[in-house]
């Protein structure tokens, strides 16, 4: 029986070249490239960018099936390879010479009245006014009150998110191997009022965080955005964010290291 290969690209120029180039050589080796996901399907490969590999995720919904990544696109963090590269990969994989990085997702849940909704992001989730203005949040830590925040929103990452806009607010760069949540306000304010801290924290997995939007303050509405998708909502009652027992997966080969990976994206 054939192997099977799922493959998910941007659809770009490079992608589509790429993604042919990949066909080829699938073929030759005896995998069977598939266009949908059933329990049979080994690997899926996302050709493009960060943002690319991120909607695969959701279409997908947070498959067990590991993902390749060849990247195609500008930063690519998540993605393993480079077009070039497509020949030594299906060599390295059909000899069994990678190894699994676990990534762990998180989870949100939004309660208006009787009401819950959830959802989960594998780099972050953004609370913020959806009206583009100030937000006024009364921030928990595992249940104990901590701060009456005030500024622009909040933003909850997990380590996989750490080098996105978690990194563009000025937050940590986190090990992978870490598990953890890390909370990052945006243009915090200090006023009599509110007391904001104007740096991240870091949260253990078994910690929740809950936030409780200011009641007399929700006439702009609250946008709840992650991994580049977005809700709105007219009112909320309270959102509690934790650690998501999903688990995305990701194909690294032998020369992978995080921190050289770290090094020759950002400096």
């Amino acid at each position: 029986m054939s192997k099977k290969i799922l493959i998910f690209s941007s659809g770009t120029e490079s992608s589509v070249q790429a993604e042919k180039t990949l066909r080829e050589k699938l073929d030759k080796e005896g995998f069977k490239i598939v266009k949908e996901i059933d329990d049979d399907v080994e690997l899926i490969v996302c050709i493009g960018g960060d943002g690319t590999f991120l909607q695969a995720v959701h279409k997908f919904d947070f498959p067990k099936v590991p993902f390749l990544g060849i990247n195609t696109g500008h930063l690519g963090f998540f993605q393993e390879i480079m077009p070039k590269e497509i020949e030594g990969f299906i060599i390295n994989y059909s000899k069994g010479k990678y190894r699994l990085q676990h990534m762990q997702a998180v989870h949100g849940t939004v309660t208006r009245g009787k009401k819950e909704e959830s959802f989960t992001g594998l780099n972050e989730i953004l609370v913020k006014s959806n009206a583009n203005s100030t937000i006024h949040l009364d921030i928990s830590i595992g249940g104990g009150f901590i701060e009456k925040f005030s500024g622009d929103g909040i933003l909850i990452s997990t380590p996989a998110g750490s080098t996105a806009y978690n990194y563009s607010l000025g937050g940590s760069i986190v090990d992978p191997r870490l598990s953890l949540l890390q909370i990052t306000p945006i243009a915090p304010m200090n006023t009599i009022a509110y007391r904001s801290f104007t740096s991240s924290i870091l949260l253990p997995p078994d910690l929740s965080l809950g936030v409780v939007p200011d009641q007399d303050w929700q006439k702009g509405g609250i946008k709840i955005a992650f991994d580049g998708f977005s809700k709105e909502y007219d009112s909320i009652d309270k959102i509690e964010i934790k650690l998501s027992d999903k688990i995305v997966d990701l194909v690294r080969f032998e020369t992978y290291d995080f921190w050289d990976k770290v090094k020759s994206k950002f400096l």
